[in-house]
C-alpha cells in the first residue's frame, strides 16, 4: 500500500529508490484512470439521456425538459430550441461527449443536428433565430443567439477538435454578426451596446484572426478593441461597464465579473496579447489600459481574491454579496497578461486565489445548482493547468465528486441545457487525470490514467466488465494552441481544452510498456493513435535534441 506521506515525499520532490517512486506513480496512474472511467460514465448518460429528447421532425434540442429543478413547470409544453442556450452550452458538449464515447454518434445524428439547425433556424445570411419545436415558428434573427453558440459553443468544439464543419459554421456566423452590428460608435458599428455579446464575439474574433489569416477578423476585433481601450475604460473608471451608451458615451456603472458580463475582460486580454505577439503600436497604447482594468479588478476581490458577481466601477463595492463562480475566467486574464509582460505580481495574484480556494469545499455557488460548480472547478483546470498548486488540485478533487453525484439514475440533473456545462467539466477533469491521452472510443469499464514528471508519462490502461480482452489505439495530446490556433504562446483561454502532456510531432519517443518490451514512435503518430493494451507504461522522448523535445518556435 501506498501511505499518502510517502507519496508527499515524491510530490516534494524528497529522494526515493527509483523502483519504489514507479510503483507510487503508477499507483497514482492507476487511481487517475478509475476517475477517468467513473466520469465517462456519467458524462455518456447525459449524452444519451439527453438525445432521447431530440425533436423527431428537426432533430433538434429543447433548450429545458419537464421537471427537475430548472425544467418546464408542470402544465407548461414549451419545446424551444434557442441557439443561446441548445445551442451554446448543451449542443456542443454533446459533440464533444460522443467524440470520445460514441464516435458513430458524432459523425451521425450529431452531424444531423449542425444540418438542420443550419436548415431550419437560418433567418439573415447565417444567423440563427429561436425555433418553437412545436410549431415550427422562427422568431427574429439573433445576433445574441450566434454571438453565444459561437464563442460558448462552437469555439470549445474547435478548440479541441479543430477545423470541423463546426469550426466553419462559427466562422460564418461571427463574420455575419459584424455585417449586421447595430450599435452606432466612432470606431465603426459594433454588435451590442453590452459587455457581453460585444466580448462574445471578440473571443471569437481573435481566435479566427490567428486560424484564418483573414484581416477582416483582426480588423473587426480591433474595433471592438478600440471602443473599450479607447472610450469605455478611461470613461468607466478603467472598468468595461456592463453596457454603455456609445452615442451618450456614458455607462451604467456597474461591471458584472461572472458569466453574462465578464466576457468582454476576457476578450480583450487574447487582443492584447495578439497584439503585443504582433508588435503593433496598439499594444503599446492598451498595456497600461489592461493593467488598471486588471489591477481595479483585483483590488475588488474578496480577502481570498475571490471576485463579487457585481461591482460598482467607481468605488468597486460589490453591488451582489455573492462570489462569481466564473472567477477563473477573470483570472485566466489576468494569467494572459503576465504571460505577456513578465510581471509577476499577476501570476502571484493567480498562485493566491488557487491557494485559497480550499476554504470554499461544497460552497453554494448558485443556489443549490450543479452548474456553480461546474463553472467553479472549470475555472480552477483552466489555471492549474498552468499553475499547478497543490491546494486547488486537491480542491478539484473533492468538488467534482460533489457535483457528480448531483446526477440523477435518469442521467439528467436538472433537466435544462446547462447540463452541457456538466458534461464539459467533466471532460476538463478527465483529460488532466490521462494527461489529455484518450482511447479512440471509450467503452465502459475501460480507465486511462496518467502521470506527468518532467518530459516522461507514467500512463496505465485498464479493462475489465464490459472492455475486458480491449487492445486499440490510444491518441495524445499535442500543442494545439499553437498547430489548431496558431498562438504564440499557451495563453488562457475561456472554452478551451488545456494542454497536460504534449508530444511534439517531429520528436521520437520511447514507448515501453513496466518491465517490458520497447517500441519508438513518432510524436505524429502518438497523436494520430498508436495501439496499446492494458499495462503500465512510460512514454518519453528519445535522447537529446535533435532527438528530444524540440525547440519550436511558440512552444
Amino acid at each position: 500500500m501506498i501511505t499518502p506521506c510517502f507519496l508527499s515525499l515524491i510530490l516534494l520532490g524528497v529522494s526515493v529508490a527509483p523502483a519504489q517512486e514507479e510503483t507510487a506513480l503508477f499507483a497514482q496512474a492507476r487511481q487517475n484512470g478509475a476517475r477517468f472511467a467513473q466520469m465517462a460514465q456519467a458524462a455518456r448518460r447525459v449524452l444519451h439521456a439527453w438525445m432521447a429528447q431530440a425533436d423527431p421532425r428537426t432533430s433538434l434540442l429543447p433548450e429545458r425538459l419537464p421537471g427537475g429543478t430548472h425544467g418546464l413547470k408542470p402544465g407548461d409544453n414549451t419545446r424551444l430550441f434557442t441557439p443561446h442556450n441548445s445551442g451554446a452550452d448543451l449542443y456542443p458538449y454533446l459533440i464533444l461527449t460522443a467524440h470520445l464515447t460514441d464516435p458513430e454518434l458524432c459523425r451521425g445524428r450529431l452531424m444531423e443536428m449542425l444540418r438542420n439547425e443550419i436548415r431550419y433556424t437560418t433567418v439573415q445570411d447565417s444567423i440563427p433565430a429561436n425555433l418553437d419545436l412545436n410549431t415550427g415558428a422562427l422568431g427574429p434573427p439573433s445576433l445574441f443567439g450566434a454571438g453565444e453558440y459561437a464563442k460558448d459553443g462552437l469555439l470549445a468544439v474547435t478548440e479541441l477538435l479543430g477545423r470541423t464543419p463546426w469550426f466553419y459554421r462559427m466562422a460564418d456566423m461571427t463574420a455575419d454578426i459584424m455585417k449586421h452590428a447595430p450599435v452606432h460608435s466612432r470606431f465603426g458599428n459594433l454588435p451590442a451596446s453590452d459587455a457581453e455579446l460585444n466580448g462574445d464575439v471578440l473571443q471569437a474574433l481573435v481566435r479566427l484572426a490567428t486560424m484564418t489569416g483573414d484581416r477582416r477578423f483582426l480588423e473587426w476585433a480591433r474595433r471592438i478593441g478600440d471602443a473599450y481601450f479607447d472610450e469605455v475604460l478611461p470613461g468607466s473608471h478603467g472598468l468595461p461597464s456592463s453596457n454603455w451608451n456609445f452615442e451618450a458615451h456614458t455607462g451604467d456603472g456597474k461591471l458584472r465579473l461572472r458569466d453574462h458580463g465578464n466576457e468582454t475582460v476576457v476578450g480583450l486580454s487574447l487582443l492584447y496579447a495578439l497584439e503585443q505577439y504582433l508588435d503593433t503600436p496598439r499594444a503599446a497604447r492598451y498595456r497600461p489600459l489592461m493593467a488598471r482594468m486588471l489591477d481595479r479588478i483585483l483590488e475588488s476581490a474578496n480577502p481570498d481574491g475571490l471576485l463579487y458577481n457585481t461591482i460598482d466601477t467607481a468605488a468597486l463595492k460589490p453591488l451582489d454579496a455573492g462570489l462569481a463562480d466564473t472567477w477563473g475566467y477573470v483570472y485566466g486574464a489576468v494569467y494572459t497578461f503576465y504571460q505577456c509582460t513578465g510581471e509577476t505580481k499577476y501570476r502571484n495574484a493567480t498562485q493566491r486565489v488557487l491557494k485559497n480556494i480550499t476554504k470554499y469545499r461544497n460552497y453554494d455557488w448558485e443556489n443549490g445548482s450543479f452548474d456553480g460548480y461546474a463553472d467553479s472547478i472549470e475555472s480552477a483546470l483552466y489555471l492549474a493547468a498552468r499553475e499547478p498548486v497543490p491546494e486547488a488540485l486537491d480542491w478539484i478533487e473533492s468538488e467534482i465528486q460533489v457535483m457528480a453525484a448531483m446526477q440523477k439514475p435518469s442521467g439528467l440533473i436538472e433537466h435544462w441545457y446547462g447540463e452541457g456545462n456538466f458534461n464539459r467539466t467533466l471532460l476538463l477533469y478527465m483529460y488532466y487525470k490521462s494527461q489529455g491521452c484518450r482511447p479512440e472510443r471509450w467503452v465502459p469499464g475501460f480507465e486511462i490514467g496518467a502521470v506527468r514528471r518532467g518530459e516522461r508519462l507514467y500512463l496505465s490502461v485498464g479493462a475489465a466488465g464490459p472492455a475486458a480482452g480491449w487492445k486499440g489505439r490510444i491518441c495524445f495530446d499535442f500543442a494545439r494552441h499553437r498547430r489548431v490556433m496558431n498562438f504564440d504562446k499557451n495563453y488562457v483561454r475561456l472554452n478551451e481544452f488545456p494542454e497536460w502532456y504534449t508530444v511534439d510531432e517531429n520528436t521520437l519517443y520511447k514507448v515501453r510498456r513496466a518491465g517490458g518490451a520497447e517500441g519508438l514512435w513518432l510524436g505524429s503518430e502518438l497523436i494520430a493513435g498508436v495501439e496499446f493494451e492494458p499495462g503500465d507504461w512510460i512514454v518519453e522522448p528519445l535522447g537529446a535534441p535533435p532527438y528530444g523535445p524540440s525547440n519550436r518556435i511558440g512552444k
